[in-house]
């Protein structure tokens, strides 16, 4: 077909679709992006129910802990302390406006480098801080961080991965959120008795910090991105290194040059561009997967597990071990996803993995409400707490080998070139807004809701779910430049697509 003057065909398969030593190598370390997210999740948490941390900070709420009458729902209810956990997103929701500009401008890799080294110097001001200002700028500075590299690294994934396994590649990067969660909960249980364990544990967050800068530096930024910058012969490079030695790349990079020069032909590329009826689609997957995915509760349960199962009946060390054996549920069920997101398809996952959640959250909803009653006065056997972690864990599972990366995935991968900064930021915006209004309200809603705090989370898994079974077409093995034409074949989205390219393949 032709658009914008330049004749372009788009192949069936994708170009050059081998996985190469070289390609794991590289997306391996560009998915390593992940662990300072996972990190941060994992570690919020546990610190804050370490007594002194507790004490040094937040006096109030162990004096409120040791009161004999005190609603178990209501323990940890403190806007500072919450704010310690969610102005980190506040900061990450800023700079991910931001980065589709910065990753246009400076390119995917150095774009992770950027947000690594930004990361670094929060989680160092953080382990050394005297007061809770200081908590809070070290938190805001790896929130910067982290919307840097969450907007580039699945990207880079996207772009550099062979199109048949991209969806595998991609969940790498929820495999590393989901290891830097478990090591962040090892590291709490094994400081917490320490009067020092809370600087040991926040100040940490600069190992993964310099783990994934380093690795960045060590790997070629995405051909597209290169391409983009007017750097041809490096994004020659870029491809013989990740497709290997024996592969003819040229026919590949005539492509990306070609999706490049329509890209600026049509228009110059504007944040604007994503709100036009075209793009309606990508614009509404853009918003309604990352909320979706946080309106599941996941993070919720992933910042305050250690609180919630301290408040159910376990002792802080019960507590924090919970908390590893909810991230290692997880981490093992994103390698689940990992092994079947390109055979089974982004969908089947998704309704699965909703159908579960929905049970789980609801069935802790009944747990909670029967032992520990309407008041939540009531105090819990270890039985009934073992249960809600059992329940926590299959709904853990759940989330792993589904909305978890396939949150990531699917914005990454249905945006066309001229619009994939953008839209990306949009998505990673949308998560970061939804996690710090969440994670600011959820201790309070907790006190006020009590157990329907868990009913809450379900119906809007329903929702979800029902949304994907009626609007997200299937997108598994289909290549980045031929995504557009799948809007064109759904019952709905078809009725925004530019007359005429309903049944073809729009390259810009």
């Amino acid at each position: 077909m032709a658009v914008g003057g330049f004749a372009v065909d788009a192949p069936a398969n994708g170009l050059n679709g081998k996985i190469t030593l070289s390609v794991v190598i590289t997306c391996i370390v560009a998915a390593s992006g992940g662990l300072i997210f996972g990190y941060d999740i994992g570690i919020s948490g546990g610190v804050t129910t370490m007594e002194p941390f507790l004490k040094k900070f937040f006096p109030a709420i162990l004096k409120k802990a040791a009161g004999a009458e005190t609603n178990m729902y209501c323990v940890y209810d403190s806007q500072v302390l919450t704010l310690f956990t969610s102005s980190l997103y506040l900061a990450g929701l800023v700079s991910s406006l931001l980065a589709s500009q910065v990753t246009k401008s400076l390119g995917r890799r150095n774009t992770m480098i950027f947000g690594g080294c930004i990361f670094f110097v929060g989680g160092a001001i953080n382990g050394a801080a005297a007061n809770i200002a200081m908590l809070i700028l070290g938190r805001i500075l790896l929130g910067l961080g982290v919307g840097f590299t969450n907007q580039a690294t699945p990207v880079y994934l996207s772009e550099i991965a062979p199109p048949k396994w991209r969806g595998a590649f991609n969940t790498g990067f929820q495999f590393f959120i989901g290891v830097g969660v478990v090591v962040a909960n090892c590291i709490n249980y094994g400081t917490a008795r320490h009067t020092w364990g809370w600087r040991l544990s926040l100040g940490l967050a600069t190992v993964p910090a310099t783990v994934m800068t380093v690795g960045a530096f060590l790997i070629p930024d995405t051909p597209s991105s290169l391409v983009e910058r007017g750097k041809i012969d490096q994004a020659r490079h870029a491809l013989r290194k990740v497709r290997g030695p024996t592969i003819d790349v040229e026919p590949e990079l005539e492509q990306v040059i070609t999706l490049s020069q329509v890209s600026k032909v049509m228009e110059q590329e504007s944040f604007m561009t994503i709100f036009e009826k075209q793009y309606r689609p990508q614009l509404v997957m853009a918003f309604a997967i990352p909320l979706s995915q946080q309106l599941t509760g996941i993070n919720i349960v992933a910042f305050y597990a250690p609180n919630l199962f301290q408040s159910v009946g376990f002792g802080n060390d019960s507590a924090l071990l919970s908390a590893i054996i909810l991230g290692l549920v997880n981490l093992a069920s994103i390698l689940v996803s990992a092994a079947f997101v390109d055979r089974f398809g982004r969908r089947f996952l998704f309704i699965l993995g909703g159908i579960q959640m929905l049970i789980c959250q609801i069935a802790v909803s009944v747990v909670l409400a029967m032992v520990t009653g309407v008041h939540g006065t009531e105090h819990t056997s270890k039985g009934s707490a073992i249960m809600v972690l059992v329940l926590l864990c299959f709904y853990a599972a759940g989330f792993g080998w589904s909305w978890g990366p396939l949150c990531w995935l699917i914005p990454s991968e249905i945006f066309p070139l001229k619009i994939r900064s953008p839209g990306q930021s949009i998505a990673v915006a949308v998560q970061f807004l939804m996690v710090f209004v969440l994670s600011q309200t959820f201790l309070t809603m907790l006190c006020h809701f009590k157990f329907g705090a868990f009913l809450f989370y379900a119906g809007w898994i329903a929702v979800s779910t029902i949304f994907i079974i009626l609007f997200l077409p299937e997108t598994k093995g289909i290549p980045l430049d031929s995504m557009y034409a799948i809007w064109g074949k759904h019952w709905y989205w078809r009725r925004f697509l530019v007359k005429g390219q309903v049944n073809q393949v729009d390259l810009t």
